[in-house]
């Protein structure tokens, strides 16, 4: 018997029918997946006995010579894997980092620019429920139309209007490329500086499958799960002149005692991410996002901006008569998982959203490829084509269980 089934069994229960859902289950939303082995161990070790507020070498407390070393780790490897000067490991999460470099840099009511929430912006990007939007004042660029895609025309002349000191570029449901150079171009017009939260894609940026913004952006945020595989978490990456102001946004700016179990899984997470098996991943996380999406567009499901050319899809489900939320319920009870999202130009609730966003991250993780991505595919289109018809989600949910027992999730007990 385990300390924790012992000590409490009711958590005990809880965490062992989640390991049982995340093996009988498609876990597509984008911004989930599944952390190693090794990276669980370290999350779980007695570093989260530590505290360790101040950064390596200059700490506020006594007894960090080995917690030094693991942040120090971490920032080493984090530097070296996507080529930037600077590293702060000690962000709680993306949104933290977000916020800490909003800290360090600006003062409140100062102007930001960021992309609009309907458009696939994050809640940090400006939204007024967000801390982001109450502190500044955010001005929001969107997509075009037609195209789905940024608008960079409507970002230079909003910039030139309202000279914002940030530009935020970067998505949370965003299936395209960025031009993080013609962003850089018209950050320097304005004399913005220019932020890429990358948050979503650091992992393919990572895995040399997504272009980077390291050299364009002086800032870079993410978190630390999502397409990196990691625990959960942020980093802030930039470079060196903004080295100190980044350092003291996070602390004493923004969060106290940095969770040092935490980044003792981000270091090895960092580590990972630098080998080749996981440079091949992150290729087969988006040639597996592409054949999803030819699948369901030969299937006639309407996909925002034609396709994708990251991790992630966002789909229009207003043409089958609902909405997000209904969409999402459906594919949950025929056992794949995906979220609820506002579209381009949504007139729906935030809540319900027009649409539905879903990925190949935890998917790949699980060994899948192009031929799963297809039968995945085409049974989403079955139930979002039927999505009130228990017996086609019933059939569904066989086809998932039998894909998921021939793809064990990894980090996830096989006897779950």
């Amino acid at each position: 018997m385990s300390a924790l089934s012992d000590v409490d069994p009711e958590v005990f229960a809880a965490v062992k029918h989640e390991e049982h859902r995340q093996q009988t289950v498609l876990e597509m939303i984008p911004s989930e997946n599944y952390a190693s082995a090794a990276v669980l161990e370290a999350v779980g070790s007695v570093l989260t006995n530590k505290y360790a507020e101040g950064y390596p070498g200059a700490r506020y407390y006594n007894g960090n010579e080995f917690v030094d070393d693991v942040e120090d780790l971490a920032r080493d490897r984090a530097k070296a894997l996507f080529g930037v000067d600077h590293a702060n490991v000690q962000p709680h999460s993306g949104t933290q980092a977000n916020m800490a470099v909003y800290l360090g840099l600006i003062n409140p009511g100062d102007t930001v620019m960021g992309l609009k929430l309907d458009a696939g912006g994050h809640l940090t990007h400006g939204s007024p429920v967000s801390a982001s939007g109450k502190l500044y004042h955010f001005v929001s660029y969107g997509v075009d139309r037609e195209s789905h895609l940024v608008d960079y025309d409507e970002m230079l002349s909003l910039a030139k209007e309202h000279r914002p000191k940030i530009i935020v570029v970067g998505a949370t449901a965003y299936p395209r490329l960025w031009d993080f150079k013609r962003a850089r171009e018209i950050a320097d017009e304005v004399g913005a500086i220019l932020m890429a939260d990358m948050a979503h894609i650091a992992g393919l940026v990572a895995g040399g499958a997504h272009p980077s913004p390291v050299g364009l952006a002086q800032i870079m945020t993410t978190s630390t799960h999502k397409t990196l595989r990691g625990p959960r978490g942020g980093m802030v990456l930039c470079d060196e002149p903004y080295r100190r102001q980044i350092d003291s946004g996070v602390f004493p700016g923004s969060q106290g005692g940095p969770m040092m179990h935490v980044i003792a899984g981000k270091a090895v997470m960092l580590k990972e991410a630098a080998t080749d098996a996981f440079k091949a991943h992150a290729h087969q996380v988006v040639a597996n996002a592409q054949a999803l999406a030819k699948t369901l567009l030969d299937a006639g499901i309407p996909l925002i901006s034609g396709g994708t050319d990251n991790h992630l899809v966002l789909i229009d489900v207003r043409p089958m008569g609902i909405n997000g939320r209904q969409a999402a319920d459906a594919l949950e009870a025929a056992g794949v998982v995906v979220n609820s999202n506002p579209i381009p130009f949504d007139t729906l609730p935030p809540r319900q959203g027009g649409g539905i966003r879903f990925g190949t991250p935890a998917i790949t993780s699980r060994g899948m490829t192009e031929p799963e991505m297809q039968r995945i595919g085409e049974l989403m289109a079955r139930v979002l084509n039927a999505p009130n018809d228990e017996g086609v989600r019933a059939a569904a949910k066989r086809e998932v269980e039998e894909l998921c027992a021939k793809h064990p999730a990894p980090g996830v007990p096989a006897n779950a």
